[in-house]
């Protein structure tokens, strides 16, 4: 039987930046809390540092999140940096889920791969990936990942939703992940 599944094409161009949305399990509000959400950014931050690729805007939101990222090395490869974002996200999650005998959310998180059962933080594949090659769609990009919370009725200004970079970019530097300058 032939899958109609859509197949995920990445482009590795060197000086694209990549606009990215994770989607969690089942669409689940896995990050509806503070805890999960600095799992997130712990992970973006460890990764940038790992892989050398520079953060421009993120919004965590309850059940996705949205960056705009640029690898600084003339190699790379997505699949890598969103693993390097995604696993350890998903390790303590499940970590956190035994530690806290929340054995419902264990079970309504594993799936069935063939024989073998595996924990599902986030949606299988490497979600949502679009090259950003020119300077225009940049300050697009980060007015829609800011307004994120806006639009879902969560805050009233983007500034007022802790967990994005909106407040970083209104010059507010006590904020959970420093960006890094725009340089296109």
């Amino acid at each position: 039987m032939e899958s109609h599944r859509k197949r995920k094409v990445v482009y590795n161009d060197p000086g694209h930046a990549h606009f990215l949305t994770f989607s969690c399990q089942q669409r689940l509000p896995l990050l509806s809390k503070d805890r999960p959400r600095q799992w997130v950014v712990h992970a973006l931050q460890d990764a940038r540092e790992k892989l050398d690729f520079l953060i421009w805007g993120y919004v965590v939101m309850p059940e996705h999140v949205h960056l705009l990222i640029c690898p600084r090395r003339r190699e790379y490869k997505m699949g890598h940096i969103e693993a390097a974002i995604k696993r350890p996200v998903s390790a303590r999650a499940k970590q956190f889920l035994i530690e806290t005998e929340a054995t419902d959310w264990l079970r309504r998180l594993t799936v069935r791969e063939g024989d073998e059962a595996a924990f599902r933080f986030w949606l299988p594949g490497g979600g949502y990936d679009e090259n950003i090659w020119n300077e225009r769609p940049i300050p697009e990009i980060l007015d829609y990942i800011h307004m994120n919370p806006v639009r879902r009725g969560l805050v009233e200004h983007p500034i007022d939703w802790a967990w994005s970079s909106a407040r970083f970019w209104a010059g507010d530097r006590g904020v959970p992940l420093l960006m890094d300058p725009i340089d296109v």
